[in-house]
């Protein structure tokens, strides 16, 4: 009876260590080993055997894609402009014993490498080249990091800027610069618009001048052929001569009569006299 039931315990005890040696991985994890706290070998996703009370599970690292969120941060332009920036990186875990032996926390060693590449090239940028070139931010991030990380045994899938900005000290100083310059094109604007007007009036003012002055002396031509047909078609004979010049004069009077700052129009006594007088000095010359 004795012997029977020291059976049955020994049964029970190899049973329960056959138990604790049985693991159950999951799919989408990978487990490390330890034996007497050194690597001993890492399980796959199944059904596993351990040596109980020599092997420990150590770590239980994911296999899965991750989403590593990248704090904000200040980043200093080299024009001296503060922006802030964050990211997102997608990574997935390749070599579960370098993640866990190759630095002592991976996602915060993720963290800190996405951060201190991305201040490192945008610092590199001016504040205009880091807010329209997030593509080219996004390629140089992933270049840098995709063979730091395999040290770590860690696949850098993609990195994603979230959002890059200006702080809002320098949002304001922007928005002031664009407001004067604003300002700046209208009174530009404005003022080469007058200078158009200015240009396009004087040439017109020049332009009436010189057909005035056509006027005039096609006028004087005129005159002057119509005085002397009339002497050639009149010989000696002063008559039709004084007339025009006669109806000259009066008309000439009548102009002056209608301008507003005439008050007391002067007539000769003698008026055809007169005409005589501008005759015979036109002869004369």
């Amino acid at each position: 009876m004795e012997l029977n039931f020291t059976s049955i315990l020994i049964l029970i005890v190899v049973i329960g260590l056959l138990a604790t040696g049985v693991r159950s991985v999951p799919q989408g994890y990978e487990w490390v080993v330890e034996r007497f706290g050194r690597y001993q070998r890492k399980l796959l996703p199944g059904l596993n055997l351990i040596i109980p009370y020599f092997d420990q599970i150590a770590y239980k690292v994911t296999t899965k894609d991750m989403v590593v969120d990248i704090e904000q941060q200040e980043v200093i332009t080299s024009d001296n402009a503060v922006i802030h920036t964050n990211a997102v990186a997608f990574i997935k875990i390749t070599d579960p014993v370098k993640a866990v032996y190759g630095v002592e926390d991976y996602l915060l060693g993720v963290r800190n490498l996405v951060q201190t590449s991305l201040r490192s090239i945008i610092g590199s940028m001016s504040l205009d080249e880091a807010l329209s070139s997030r593509e080219r931010i996004k390629a140089q991030l992933g270049d840098s990091l995709a063979e730091e990380m395999l040290d770590w045994g860690i696949s850098l899938k993609s990195v994603e800027i979230q959002d890059i900005k200006p702080s809002p000290s320098m949002q304001q100083a922007m928005e002031q610069q664009a407001a004067a310059e604003r300002e700046r094109k209208a009174m530009v604007t404005k003022a080469e618009g007058a200078k158009q007007a200015a240009i396009l009036e004087a040439e017109g003012r020049l332009e009436s001048a010189k057909r005035d002055a056509k006027a005039e002396v096609t006028l004087a031509e005129a005159s002057a052929q119509a005085i002397q047909l009339i002497r050639s078609s009149s010989g000696e004979d002063e008559l039709p001569l004084t007339y025009l010049l006669g109806q000259r004069y009066v008309n000439a009077l009548s102009t002056m009569a209608e301008g507003g700052n005439s008050k007391v129009i002067l007539l000769p006594a003698d008026l055809q006299e007169t005409v005589r007088g501008l005759l015979s000095a036109q002869k004369s010359s």
